[in-house]
């Protein structure tokens, strides 16, 4: 049986992280690209080395020509520079940009039938200009980004009300950035609203609310608050570890429904815009966006976060 392709497109922590994940899992083989001489090549061969440790069977192999990523069945685009303290994700946007419509550019000449995932920062804007640049359907390209921010929301719920993590289910919303729209109404504990084992932990409505608002406001920051603490780059485990949920999602058609930055057709009463929603992922990519009913406020919060990519994607070089 021919193993899936992988292609990781940055040699960086979150690609090497995820080259280690993909070989860990046996998802396929990886090859990863990066302009720096011997990068990509040094950290795949340092991942192979591990294999009969680990036992993982898969080749891993790096280079600094793109044309590597030939017949990738999906592409992982990390290239970029990270965050420094201080800095928003959209600080990002011209130098990343640039990288962007290289990478672009190369994914359409040597991986045209490949279902591409996009991690780079500021996110939104780096999954349109990718789309508009390859011109895939859009349903073969899609962003990372929901997958981590309802990751972070439900370890923050977690943690709040000491429960096990893998109790807990939540969502984001919106764009990845400082107005994400994590949906408190949805957040539950093994089915029980969230909200209401807080007002159980604290005897008081208001008092609930209160905590949950700060915990949405800390899931809002969160990727700021590892970039503060770390003081020299960005969070590199947990972007990577979402990642890797979305590329076994397609690879093993396993038809999950994941928040994932898609473009809308109407959905939400969006159109036209890469934005992060529920979607079905499977084989073919994103094979279906879900919709559902939003509240006035929720509506409002999301329409608000779209306003914030729409100013990204307007200074694009598109």
């Amino acid at each position: 049986m021919v193993k899936p392709k992988i292609a990781l497109i940055g040699g960086g922590q979150i690609g090497n992280s995820i080259a280690h994940l993909a070989a860990m899992r046996e998802l396929g083989n990886v090859i990863m690209f990066d302009i720096k001489d011997g990068l990509a090549q040094g950290k795949c061969l340092d991942i192979a080395q591990a294999a009969p440790i680990s036992n993982f069977d898969v080749q891993l192999c790096g280079s600094n020509d793109i044309s590597c990523i030939a017949g990738a069945d999906i592409v992982v685009v990390t290239a970029g520079i990270p965050r420094k303290p201080g800095m928003t994700r959209e600080d990002l946007i011209e130098i990343n940009a640039r990288i962007m419509v290289t990478v672009a550019e190369g994914i359409k000449t040597h991986a045209p039938e490949s279902i591409v995932i996009v991690l780079s920062n500021p996110l939104d804007a780096m999954v349109t200009l990718c789309q508009k640049i390859t011109g895939f359907p859009t349903q073969r390209i899609m962003g990372m980004a929901g997958v981590l921010d309802s990751a972070r929301f439900a370890s923050f719920i977690a943690w709040e009300l000491g429960v096990s993590v893998r109790d807990v289910n939540a969502m984001v919303l919106g764009g990845h950035g400082d107005a994400m729209v994590p949906i408190v109404r949805f957040a539950n504990v093994n089915g029980i609203p969230a909200l209401e084992l807080l007002k159980n932990k604290y005897g008081d409505e208001d008092k609930a609310r209160q905590v949950m608002a700060g915990l949405v406001e800390r899931t809002q920051d969160a990727g700021g608050e590892v970039v503060h603490l770390l003081q020299t780059g960005s969070a590199f485990i947990s972007p990577a570890t979402s990642a890797i949920a979305m590329v076994e999602a397609v690879i093993h058609d396993q038809k999950r429904l994941l928040p994932v930055c898609a473009m809308l057709d109407g959905q939400f009463g969006i159109s036209g815009y890469y934005v992060g929603v529920p979607c079905i992922l499977g084989v073919g990519g994103v094979e279906r966006i879900v919709e559902f009913e939003l509240t006035e406020d929720e509506q409002a919060l999301l329409d608000h976060s779209v306003g914030e990519v729409k100013k990204l994607v307007d200074s694009l070089p598109l």
